[in-house]
């Protein structure tokens, strides 16, 4: 067989794992219509290189390499490919000193970021946490703001299940 044939299963591996990564994090972000998509993609890609890879696999394991290298690398480029896209939300908790809460809700409020805040009580001080829910793509922008305002903030990301209603995140 020819080297082209078995870069040909390695991309289309890499290709179909890529999907697969892909329509998992439609499903669990709660766009079940975008994964069915991708997972008509997906699963006719996979029917044609699995056969491919069968076909007299004894004669040829080198194929089963290619095919089991594309894998591990699809797995890693879609998760590469999910975080570029940034589905979904995360939830942002800032914990700062009380005195520094106010500005920086207002700075972020200036960026289009909905803010929440709360007061606190830390060991020390009195604090000001502020939450928000912010689409994924737009947490690098929030926490760039954050670390350029307020350079002793306390601060969390976490992902979260879509929600419902809220300043620029309605579904």
């Amino acid at each position: 067989m020819s080297i082209l044939f078995y870069f040909l299963i390695l991309f289309a591996k890499i290709i179909e794992v890529s999907l697969m990564t892909l329509r998992i994090v439609f499903i669990t972000k709660g766009e079940r219509q975008l994964g069915a998509i991708v997972a008509f993609f997906e699963v006719t890609l996979w029917i044609f290189v699995v056969t491919f890879v069968m076909n007299d696999l004894m004669a040829d394991p080198i194929k089963a390499v290619f095919y089991a290298l594309g894998f591990s690398i699809g797995n890693y480029m879609g998760s590469v490919l999910e975080e570029k896209i940034g589905i979904g939300l995360s939830q942002v908790q800032i914990i700062v000193k009380a005195e520094h809460g106010p500005q920086l809700a207002k700075d972020l409020r200036q960026e289009q970021f909905a803010v929440t805040v709360v007061q606190g009580e830390g060991l020390n001080f009195e604090r000001n946490i502020l939450f928000m829910y912010v689409k994924r793509r737009r947490v690098r922008l929030l926490l760039d703001t954050v670390k350029a305002k307020q350079e002793n903030a306390v601060i969390t990301v976490m992902d979260t299940k879509p929600l419902y209603g809220g300043f620029g995140i309605r579904k």
